[in-house]
């Protein structure tokens, strides 16, 4: 009888351990599929999906290279991206869904609304968001969180001062979106530079999520104002429609905008010819010709049918490198807390420096916003040029 109690509790024993064992897994190389889980929500579908779709593969690139070469302290990373089509409560919604199946940390969403409701849910989760490409200041309200791209202010200010300082133009119109964080978050910066760099602000035109389908009335107000330059720090598929509508009241003017432009090469049955010329404010140039982004553009044709890669393809290629750095530094293990590998990648990420497709030697401060410097491209024979 005691025989037989002692092989029970044996038998427990090792029923308890095959269990641990088999939810924790082990490390890359073993028997096990221990991961380092990390999820974003994006525009899959809708008039914003050339930005999801360009996030979600170049950061499933980044993971597939890393994974390939070893993985992060010895652990695998797992990518999973849901469709928040850009709006707030589908992102929530999202993040509820990645945490069920168990996301450590975050790539964030890629627009800014959507981006400010994702990390009101983790900022009270203590979980870590690098954000690829929203770039409202409001979408990394927290000290969890941090950014690949531009702020919006920073990329307001830093559009006038290249406008203003290559003589692209004097006399300005602004078309933008007063209803997007992101959209208003440039204009107000453009306009309180440009008026600083002496360039003349002939106009200012706005729509609402509600009223894009009819620019005719905010075109005919750009040209009767003689402007040169219409500033667009809108999407690309409000700024074709703008532009469309330009070419039909016979508006002569050069457009100019920022990263929310990258993708609108990629819209269906494009009018190449009207988007000659049209210049925008972005860190990434598909065209350069340094080792990291011929590498990044080549493996990115290869993977997705010759596709060309958009600047947030960029930016989420780097934000996954930069995780890697970040885990690597902070020496993060597979088995910790989604709130504890939060507080780990939060204390190193001042500490890292980051050389990427999108800009060399990138750092970040405790405020979560990057230190890169900008370019500007534009689009000739039907692709982007640096200028």
């Amino acid at each position: 009888m005691q025989m037989k109690k002692v092989l029970a509790v044996l038998l427990a024993l090792a029923m308890v351990v095959l269990c641990f064992a088999g939810c924790g897994g082990t490390k890359a190389g073993g028997t096990g599929d221990q991961t380092l889980k990390i999820g974003a929500s994006g525009p899959l579908t809708g008039n914003n999906a050339q930005y999801g779709m360009g996030v979600k593969n170049a950061a499933q690139l980044a993971v597939d290279e890393i994974n390939a070469a070893g993985g992060v302290n010895g652990y695998k990373l797992e990518f999973r991206m849901e469709d928040d089509e850009s709006a707030a409560e589908k992102a929530v919604n999202a993040y509820n869904t990645l945490k069920d199946w168990g996301m450590q940390l975050s790539l964030g969403t890629v627009t800014s609304d959507a981006c400010i409701a994702f990390q009101g849910v983790a900022k009270g989760d203590n979980m870590f968001i690098l954000t690829p490409s929203a770039s409202a200041v409001e979408s990394i309200d927290g000290d969890n969180a941090f950014r690949v791209c531009f702020s919006d202010p920073n990329q307001g200010i830093a559009s006038a001062d290249y406008i203003a300082s290559n003589n692209v133009a004097k006399k300005v119109a602004i078309i933008y979106d007063s209803s997007n964080a992101y959209s208003t978050g440039i204009y107000e910066k453009f306009v309180a530079e440009a008026k600083a760099k002496g360039l003349e602000i002939v106009t200012e035109q706005s729509f609402t999520a509600d009223s894009k389908d009819d620019f005719s009335a905010q075109v005919q107000a750009v040209k009767n104002a003689g402007a040169e330059l219409v500033f667009l720090p809108i999407y690309y598929s409000e700024a074709y429609s703008i532009i469309t509508s330009g070419k039909t009241a016979g508006l002569s003017v050069k457009y100019f905008g920022c990263d929310g432009i990258d993708g609108i090469l990629e819209i269906k049955n494009l009018d190449k010819s009207l988007v000659e010329g049209v210049m925008l404010l972005t860190p990434f140039a598909a065209d350069a010709t340094d080792e990291a982004t011929v590498h990044f553009v080549t493996k990115y044709k290869e993977t997705y049918n010759n596709e060309t890669p958009n600047q947030f393809a960029a930016d989420a290629y780097d934000a996954v490198y930069t995780i890697k750095a970040a885990l690597e530094k902070a020496n993060v293990k597979a088995d910790m807390s989604a709130s504890d590998i939060c507080d780990a990648l939060k204390a190193v990420m001042p500490q890292i420096t980051v050389d990427g497709v999108t800009g060399t030697g990138i750092t970040w401060d405790a405020s979560g916003e990057p230190s890169k410097a900008p370019k500007a491209v534009e689009i000739k024979d039907g692709g982007y040029k640096a200028l």
